[in-house]
């Protein structure tokens, strides 16, 4: 199976603080993978730095066999933990502001997400409310031609039934030749979609595993795990 994503033996130190130590790990086309950990575990710094926002202190990360940098960038399609729209927006203005700024955006697909959605184009993002303006920055993302999609915290703040429909637009509209690694503390509702979870505490990868092996292995949901790994945090 194709490598989509090499991390290794990166570590981050803001001053003597160490928000990563030595992680490392591989991820192949063709998955759903959850980045698991409580606030203030890294994940966020993780997500910066493969998509290139960041540099590690030491380490090296690559996408498809392409160091991290510029020439990554075409490869990597990130959704931040903040929203990549302005209020004076439409969400055509969104929309047309991905077309512009990435060759690789899927108009098309634009559209039918925003469909499935059940967002209009004439809608301004200031009047969305959080779980619309999380589907409008979800189809941003989606929509480009990505190798891998990254996305930090997409269901945080977001109530139930707006969380239903962003899970599902994840399995329906993502490319099968490639990966999403999404990052959340929420695991109840999201477990069902994800095929591998790597867990980070700490800074520091405690376990990384397919999901059906753990459930086998140790007889428990991953929400049951997160809760043991995390009891003390």
């Amino acid at each position: 199976m194709d490598r989509i994503l090499q991390v290794q033996n990166v570590t981050k130190k803001y001053g003597s603080k160490h928000a990563l130590r030595e992680v490392s790990f591989t991820l192949s086309a063709g998955k759903i993978v959850g980045l698991l950990g409580s606030n203030g575990s890294g994940k966020s710094t993780l997500m910066k730095l493969i998509a290139g926002l960041a540099r590690p202190t030491s380490g090296s990360i690559s996408v498809q066999g392409v160091p991290v940098g510029e020439a990554s960038k075409t490869l990597v399609s990130f959704m931040p933990d903040r929203p990549l729209t302005e209020p004076w927006m439409s969400v055509r203005d969104a929309l047309e502001f991905q077309k512009d700024f990435y060759p690789d955006f899927d108009e098309a697909k634009a559209k039918r997400m925003l469909e499935f959605m059940k967002l209009r184009e004439q809608d301004k993002v200031r009047t969305l409310s959080k779980g619309m303006s999380e589907r409008l920055q979800l189809t941003m993302v989606l929509s480009r031609r990505a190798s891998l999609y990254i996305m930090d915290e997409p269901i945080g703040g977001v109530d139930p039934v707006a969380r239903t429909r962003i899970f599902n637009a994840l399995v329906e509209f993502y490319e099968e030749d490639s990966t999403i690694l999404l990052s959340t503390h929420l695991v109840t509702d999201i477990e069902r979609i994800f095929d591998e979870v790597i867990f980070i505490k700490d800074g520091e990868l405690v376990l990384q595993s397919e999901v059906e092996d753990l459930r086998l292995q140790r007889g428990k949901s991953i929400d049951e795990l997160f809760r043991e790994v995390y009891a003390e945090c």
